[in-house]
């Protein structure tokens, strides 16, 4: 296609599919927030509803705004169609800001008031944090190989993104297994539906369908009503300014922040390798302004570019999936529609569409790197699965708790340590997997990618910078730290060591493909520095 006669249409009948994905992901997280800050937190409905879900909804429009010029450029550069990065509420960002900073102000001082201006300073301070990661985004890009970033990004997929949907999915089967059927048809085979139906919004119509005939559904207009956004300047400086008075809050933060623009910049190379182009700084930036746009108007929680863009790509998705979801998710939030949707649409229903979000970038980072790389690829999914086993142990201790179980030893408790171990349960080394697993993986993947090519001193590198942060507690650590020579940053740094010395030491050293007996292509090669 010729450049210079090509014009981008915004919108194509495949963005209806692609909305109903993208929408389903950011009305499930818009529910899951506002019912733990309602339930959880005893945030009072006029928080919630009048100033948390607006705030949420702002940040959401500010960033698909510059999202759609981002696209419109991009399209225009390249001469071709693309899709636009699908854009929201950090997902693991937002259970950290639930948990990590909003939780333990209201169990320290019952106030919920305070706890939600916390919660803004909060994410206006990482907005700030987040934005800065555009000052090293483009060159962690420029040396981290493919197979991390993406590899990290499948963990993520597998564990969070399509395993807990899935689970969902067989706890409802009657309407989950509809609306998966649907999808696996549509949008996995790549079926023509009947009346070429978008098959998203198939599934999710027949899933809810069936939910209200079985009564598992229901039509509700209580907490309808106008709720405008508005800015919150003094609330904001109220939360800071008990920030600044409680530093250690910021041990939470920072890390977080620090993953947060990492998982963007893995999702534009995400992007990158499924064909379309965008600026990594400038989609830093934008993240951490979506932040701090959403702080000031009562949202706590950061946005990001979404994983997922493959999916939205093989959908065949333009920008006018985004765009509908920055019309749709704004007017739910300020005319009160939240929680009408949440008792219409069951979250098995919407589930088979986040699970085609997974397989989709799974099996798009297995054409978009070399096969002798998912070996690294593999390598990065493993934290994750920790990081989930860790989340899933605390849960079951919580769920113990409240049926009235006594006298229950907490995680991390040295006896229940001892007694998990003896079941063959490793509570410590998953523990340090999980912590800061995003970085985790994609410091492996790179390691792992780096040594298959013979790229030693790369692999030392990333082995070097991992003990750095290990020392501090930016992974492996619950909270940063000032820095020791703990065991695991031991360890890196004898790994980088190795890494490091061996070709100079072997210069001529020949190295054995592990693919050797799969494939004729590759042949002993000497390592290069």
């Amino acid at each position: 296609m010729n450049a210079s006669g090509y014009s981008y249409r915004l919108f194509d009948r495949n963005d209806y599919s692609a909305f109903w994905a993208l929408f389903t992901d950011n009305l499930i997280n818009l529910i899951v927030l506002s019912g733990i800050c309602q339930f959880v937190f005893q945030m009072p409905a006029e928080i919630v509803y009048g100033r948390i879900v607006p705030g949420a909804a702002v940040a959401i429009l500010a960033g698909i705004a510059v999202y759609v010029m981002l696209a419109k450029r991009a399209a225009a550069q390249a001469g071709r169609d693309v899709t636009a990065l699908p854009y929201g509420i950090s997902t693991p960002v937002m259970f950290v800001y639930l948990f990590g900073v909003i939780g333990p102000i209201y169990w320290s001082t019952n106030d919920a008031l305070l706890a939600w201006q916390v919660g803004i300073g909060a994410g206006f301070i990482g907005g700030i944090v987040a934005a800065l990661g555009a000052v090293v985004g483009p060159a962690l890009k420029r040396v981290t190989p493919r197979a991390g970033m993406l590899g990290t990004l499948c963990g993520i997929a597998l564990v969070f993104i399509g395993t807990v949907p899935l689970a969902e999915i067989f706890e409802n089967p009657v309407v989950g297994f509809a609306s998966l059927t649907i999808i696996l048809w549509g949008l996995v085979g790549r079926f023509r539906l009947p009346w070429n139906i978008p098959a998203g919004l198939l599934a999710l119509g027949i899933g809810v369908l069936l939910a209200l005939i079985l009564g598992e559904a229901s039509i509700s207009v209580e907490g309808l009503g106008f709720y405008p956004p508005m800015p919150y300047f003094g609330d904001l400086v109220a939360g800071i300014q008990h920030l600044m008075n409680n530093p250690e809050l910021f041990l939470v933060l920072v890390p977080v922040q620090i993953y947060n623009f990492i998982e963007t910049m893995n999702n534009v190379e995400s992007a990158e390798a499924a064909g379309d182009h965008y600026p990594v700084a400038v989609c830093q930036v934008t993240d951490g302004a979506g932040t701090m746009i959403g702080a000031l108007f009562g949202s706590p929680f950061p946005t990001t570019a979404y994983i997922g863009h493959p999916a939205y790509k093989r959908m065949g998705a333009h920008t006018g999936y985004i765009i509908g979801v920055g019309v749709i998710v704004p007017l739910a939030a300020f005319l009160g529609l939240l929680a009408f949707l949440a008792n219409l649409i069951p979250v098995a229903a919407a589930a088979p569409v986040l699970v085609f979000v997974a397989l989709s970038l799974i099996s798009n980072t297995a054409h978009s790197v070399k096969p002798a790389h998912m070996g690294a690829v593999a390598f990065a999914m493993l934290p994750h699965v920790s990081d989930f086993l860790i989340i899933k142990w605390g849960a079951l201790i919580g769920a113990l708790g409240a049926v009235g179980a006594e006298n229950l030893a907490q995680l991390g408790d040295p006896e229940l340590t001892a007694a998990l171990l003896q079941q063959g349960a490793h509570f410590n080394g998953h523990l340090a997997l999980s912590q800061g697993a995003i970085l985790t993986g994609l410091i492996w993947g790179a390691i792992v990618a780096s040594l298959i090519d013979g790229e030693f001193t790369t692999s030392a590198g990333f082995a070097f910078a991992a003990a750095a942060m290990s020392s501090v507690g930016i992974i492996h650590g619950a909270s940063l730290q000032v820095p020791s020579l703990d065991g695991i940053t031991i360890g890196y740094l004898i790994s980088g060591a190795f890494f490091f010395l061996y070709p100079r030491v072997f210069p001529s050293g020949a190295m054995i493909d592990t693919f050797a007996e799969e494939s004729t292509e590759f042949a002993p090669r000497t390592p290069a520095e």
